[in-house]
């Protein structure tokens, strides 16, 4: 539908680097959770349960940018390998709060690990003042885009 000479220049596109930015990052963090038998999801959701216990499906789907079935069948799996407990009714209203076990502590470990080696490398080439500019300009995006006025 678009015109000739009417698009977007992907060579100067800020927005086509920074999906291959996202999605090189994403492949690198899968290749060292991988002999941890772990996907990029999979951390996500043991981090966030880590940083925020007793988050419910639904909260933990969107901290992990995933569909509410997705991480369903991931919290089916991580409860059954003994990752993570949920009650078997919800305290208040539907929810069920999440949360990891000493297994899954462990497991997270070595994982975050990985990933810090991983973020490590993404920025070897920045120095400390650029890697606290680039922090805060990705912010400002993200906060333009919600419509936040305060992000810049």
């Amino acid at each position: 539908m678009s015109q000739e000479g009417v698009g977007v220049d992907l060579e100067t596109s800020l927005g086509y680097l920074l999906k291959e930015a996202s999605s090189t990052l994403r492949a690198a963090m899968e290749e060292v959770l991988r002999p941890l038998g772990m996907s990029v999801t999979h951390y996500s959701c043991l981090e966030l349960l880590a940083q925020r216990p007793g988050l419910s499906n639904s909260e933990l789907a969107r901290g992990a940018f995933v569909t509410r079935q997705t991480m369903n069948v991931l919290l089916q799996t991580l409860e059954r390998d003994g990752y993570v407990t949920r009650p078997a009714e919800a305290p208040v209203g539907k929810a069920l709060p999440t949360r990891l076990t000493p297994r899954g502590r462990r497991s997270l470990e070595k994982a975050s690990a990985a990933v810090r080696s991983v973020e490590a490398r993404m920025l070897a080439g920045l120095t400390g003042t650029q890697q606290s500019d680039a922090f805060r300009i990705l912010q400002s995006m993200i906060h333009s885009l919600h419509g936040d006025n305060e992000g810049g």
